[in-house]
């Protein structure tokens, strides 16, 4: 199957690419410090399970058969900029009044589902998974299939632990801002900003050439 020497290269590229800032980090943060650690890690369990379905979809061809359709990437890029005006609809319509436990236990698997959304309809995220694992493929190796999801697992695992990390941070955010009394009002127009960025950022991205 795949040898150390590939997987540990696989796995310092992959390090390296998640602490270049993107949509999973901003989201990760951003929910954190609105639902606390808890918010956080529904967040990275999101990203996991996109990433997990991402790996399938590529292992099986599926990704490749979307990516070769050339309206493909504007369906998704709007299907998604068009899901995220609505959580930032969702989110401004919100009291800042409301109880924190009473979010912590409503949202989080309203987070999750949102999180894994967040990935799944990011056109780049696609083509991310069909241009990146690829190339740590080598076909006297064995099956490209299991090749594929064997390094799937990796960049998940991988991704998860960043993202759990994240959400810690995310959670002693959470803390100091609640320690103030306009904090409820800061978490709400702070994630509506973010989700909002995001928006915008997905609405003019172009397909990479």
């Amino acid at each position: 199957m795949i040898d150390v020497a590939t997987l540990a290269i696989f796995s310092g590229a992959v390090v390296l690419l998640l602490l270049s800032p993107g949509p999973n980090m901003a989201f990760v943060i951003s929910h954190g410090v609105t639902h606390g650690w808890r918010g956080a890690m529904a967040s990275a369990l999101g990203i996991c399970v996109a990433d997990l379905l991402l790996t399938v979809l590529t292992a099986s061809g599926v990704t490749a058969l979307v990516a070769s359709w050339p309206p493909s990437f504007d369906v998704i890029r709007y299907a998604g900029v068009i899901y995220l005006l609505w959580l930032v609809f969702k989110t401004l319509q919100k009291s800042p009044g409301l109880d924190m436990a009473h979010i912590n236990r409503v949202a989080l698997g309203q987070v999750c589902w949102q999180a894994m959304l967040n990935s799944l309809l990011n056109p780049k995220a696609l083509l991310f998974f069909l241009v990146f694992l690829p190339q740590f493929v080598r076909p006297e190796a064995g099956p490209i299939a299991m090749q594929l999801m064997v390094l799937g697992g990796v960049l998940t695992v991988i991704a998860g632990v960043f993202h759990v990390l994240l959400g810690c941070f995310g959670g002693a955010l959470s803390r100091f801002f609640a320690r103030r009394s306009n904090s409820a009002w800061l978490q709400k127009w702070g994630l509506a900003t973010v989700l909002m960025l995001l928006a915008v950022r997905l609405a003019v991205m172009s397909r990479p050439n």
